[in-house]
């Protein structure tokens, strides 16, 4: 059962990744001190799309449905709506491209304003 719920919580921690990645750029415009986590963050993300990996969450959590003796992503509300938008059937290679490349566009122009914003507040 312990496996099971780490296997819940790594989906989650996954899913909020995957949010944090395109997103988390917006918390700098509130905190610049958020920058020095989604920046590493963003470029991974970045990195994981253009490169093609897995991300390492993916295995992990794999590896803990197995300790827990589950078999595939059916069942319940996590496994039905989360799973399908982390891993969809429609991820090609170039959709994964031109997803890194969104994420990459998208947080350059956020940190652009975040830079903008900072600059004019300095003296």
């Amino acid at each position: 059962m312990i496996f099971l719920a780490l296997a819940y919580l790594t989906v989650l921690l996954h899913l909020a990744f995957i949010l944090f990645v395109p997103l988390g750029g917006l918390l700098a415009l509130w905190r610049r001190g958020w920058a020095w986590i989604h920046i590493p963050a963003f470029l991974w993300g970045a990195l994981i799309s253009f490169a093609g990996w897995v991300c390492p969450l993916t295995p992990l959590e794999n590896r803990l449905r197995l300790k827990a003796g589950a078999e595939g992503y059916a069942g319940g509300f996590i496994e039905h709506y989360l799973l399908a938008l982390i891993y969809p059937a429609e991820l090609t290679r170039g959709l994964q491209t031109a997803l890194g490349v969104a994420v990459l566009l998208l947080n350059l122009a956020v940190y652009g304003f975040v830079i903008r914003k900072a600059r004019i507040k300095a003296p």
